[in-house]
Parts: C-alpha cells; sequence; structure tokens
C-alpha cells in the first residue's frame, strides 16, 4: 500500500486546524458545509495548502480603529 505524504507547502488536518485555532472536528464540518479554507484531496487524503490557510486566516482578521 502507498503511503501519501504531505507536500512541503501542504498542511495535515490537524495542523491546519492549529494554525487556524479551531479544532479538526471544526475543519471537517467546514469542509462539508463548503466553508473554511480551500483544501486538496490525494488519495483520498485532505491537505491544505499554507498559501490557502493563510488567506483564510487573513480573510476572518479585522482591524478596529481606536477611540477618538
Amino acid at each position: 500500500m502507498q503511503r501519501v505524504h504531505p507536500l512541503p507547502a501542504d498542511l495535515t488536518p490537524t495542523a491546519a486546524a492549529v494554525e487556524i485555532g479551531v479544532t479538526t472536528s471544526t475543519l471537517a464540518t467546514w469542509r462539508c458545509r463548503g466553508s473554511g479554507p480551500a483544501y486538496i484531496k490525494r488519495n483520498g487524503k485532505v491537505f491544505y495548502r499554507r498559501a490557502d490557510v493563510a488567506a483564510f486566516i487573513a480573510s476572518r482578521t479585522t482591524e478596529h480603529g481606536g477611540e477618538q
């Protein structure tokens, strides 16, 4: 049986969850709902590209102006 290893720029669901600050269950739910960061499947295994995780985090980042 051939093992599937992530490419250097890919994150496993566990690593992606840590980067985002959610659980792997949340990532799985987001995949089912079609939300969350983009992901790829290779030989039935799920991986996240670092750039996609970074873009997802950036899209959810807000800046609040200071009080004047």
